[in-house]
């Protein structure tokens, strides 16, 4: 059974059990439903089902079945919240990706065929997500998700192809 994050547990929302998550996921909509099951990751995963959900700023409102307390939810305090492998949506088209599948990939410049980095990290920015590239004594590369710089996705090889912008 595999577990993808879609969620971390920030803090508490009152004194009835609600947490506040930040979510990290193209879904919040569908996955944060009333009756959805997660997972609270931890030493030993909770598994919990979603009693209320609500949107707030840039959080979700959540509150579990028999974790109507604040003293019962505490201490899941910065901890993430996942998903069963088969609980995963379809994705609409073969270009679009989950994150799990583009974290840990190879960038290869796409002119150069040099090897950039691994991506560690995708930033959810307005415009469009950017993919963070951890590259072995420099600064981390910055990628925005757009067409002109990822040339393609290779998930079987673990690799991605890029057109790296001239810098102005």
């Amino acid at each position: 059974m595999s577990l993808f994050k879609v969620g971390t547990i920030v803090n508490t929302h009152g004194i009835r059990g609600e947490v506040r998550v930040v979510p990290i996921t193209d879904f919040p909509e569908e996955r944060f439903q009333v009756g959805e099951q997660l997972v609270i990751d931890g030493k030993t995963p909770t598994t919990v089902v979603i009693k209320t959900a609500r949107a707030h700023k840039q959080f979700i409102l959540l509150s579990f079945e028999d974790l109507q307390d604040i003293n019962l939810i505490e201490q899941y305090k910065g901890r993430d919240l996942l998903v069963d492998e088969s609980d995963l949506n379809e994705l609409a088209s073969d270009d679009e990706y989950y994150y799990h599948q583009i974290i840990g990939l190879t960038v290869i410049d796409q002119a150069t065929q040099q090897t950039l980095g691994k991506v560690s990290e995708i930033l959810e920015l307005p415009a469009n997500d950017v993919w963070v590239v951890k590259q072995k004594g420099a600064d981390d590369l910055l990628l925005p998700n757009i067409k002109q710089v990822i040339e393609q996705v290779d998930l079987e090889q673990g690799q991605v192809f890029v057109n790296q912008l001239e810098e102005i």
